[in-house]
């Protein structure tokens, strides 16, 4: 072999043939910057801009600055074992200077090399929240009962449920799924939404939770690139009777718990604990819900009669015994007061 071949032509160190490594690293770079980046923000949801695209922003804003400052740069393909550095300077109200820093072994030759990026925060207002401030919707959910008017229970599953949705299909990337309004008033809850979907999902899950039924009232309001544009009214019937209530049929004690079509109830017989139909016209009155049941001691228990120490009176009270509940002596049992009757009820 060559001798030659086997020394650098630059310092004279051995080479497998040309440069060798440390001048080869020498000549070559390993760090090329963008000098700046701009990253496009909304001033009011935080929302991020990529080309025409908004994301919602979910990353804190030191690693949002590591990630943009690295997208300025590109390492040589050749470099390995690379560990990049990103030191970060706010230089001014929509100015933020990063020094990045990479070492890497390039052939096999450790290097360092540094740059700076400036990043230029630009506000502009998202596409959501231009339609929030503008008035947009395209749907508006209304929430009532059937000739009654919804309780305080009934308006916060339905608020809770409304907000899921609007995150849970805004995670999914439905950005444009969003609550612009939530109203109470005197006869229920009306929720207006920017986009059709968000507003099919709410009606579906409210009706899901608390029953009754909902119905969709279209109104075309004008057209765009040759489609008519709608707004849909979802109009939702919660049933007059609701799950947990407890009637009273034929002298007896029920506890509904499902409403079906038909003014059809699914109960539990209190006393007997078995499950049965019955129809609304079978209901002679409502004696409460099982949320606003209190707490009873359970004073003594026989075959037959257990005794319950009344939570308002202190004084024990005899009830028939119920199969499908195991009461202990000095345990608390859930109750219902029958104010006609005079009676507790067990419920559970």
């Amino acid at each position: 072999m060559d001798i030659l071949t086997n020394i650098c032509p630059r310092c004279g160190a051995p080479s497998n043939g040309g440069l060798c490594p440390q001048c080869r690293a020498a000549d070559t770079r390993l760090l090329a910057c963008e000098p700046r980046v701009t990253a496009v923000y909304c001033p009011v949801c935080n929302s991020q801009k990529h080309g025409k695209t908004w994301f919602d922003l979910r990353t804190p804003r030191e690693d949002l600055i590591a990630e943009l400052a690295v997208s300025a740069i590109s390492i040589h393909e050749d470099a390995k074992d690379v560990r990049v550095t990103v030191r970060s300077e706010e230089t001014g109200p929509n100015r933020t200077t990063c020094t990045v820093e990479v070492e890497a072994t390039l052939y096999s030759v450790p290097v360092h090399e540094t740059c700076e990026v400036e990043i230029l925060w630009q506000k502009e207002t998202c596409d959501r929240c231009s339609r929030i401030s503008g008035g947009y919707y395209e749907g508006i959910v209304q929430v009532r009962a059937t000739d009654r008017k919804i309780n305080s229970y009934e308006r916060d599953v339905a608020v809770s449920i409304a907000e899921q949705s609007e995150e849970s299909l805004q995670q999914a990337g439905e950005r444009l799924s969003f609550i612009s309004e939530l109203e109470n008033s005197k006869d229920g809850v009306d929720i207006t939404v920017g986009s059709q979907h968000l507003g099919q999902e709410i009606a579906r899950m409210i009706t899901g939770a608390l029953g009754g039924r909902y119905t969709t009232h279209p109104k075309l309001v004008g057209e765009k690139d040759g489609k008519a544009l709608y707004r849909i009214t979802y109009s939702i019937r919660l049933p007059y009777y609701q799950k947990g209530d407890v009637v009273v049929s034929r002298g007896d004690y029920f506890e509904v718990r499902e409403i079906e079509r038909q003014q059809r109830l699914r109960v539990f017989d209190l006393q007997t604990g078995v499950a049965r139909t019955l129809t609304e016209a079978e209901v002679e009155r409502r004696i409460g819900n099982v949320r606003e049941a209190e707490s009873a001691l359970v004073v003594f228990t026989q075959p037959n009669v257990v005794g319950l120490m009344d939570p308002k009176t202190y004084q024990t009270r005899e009830l028939d015994a119920v199969p499908w509940m195991f009461l202990v002596e000095g345990q608390p049992t859930r109750v219902l007061r029958d104010e006609e009757q005079d009676r507790l009820i067990i419920v559970g």
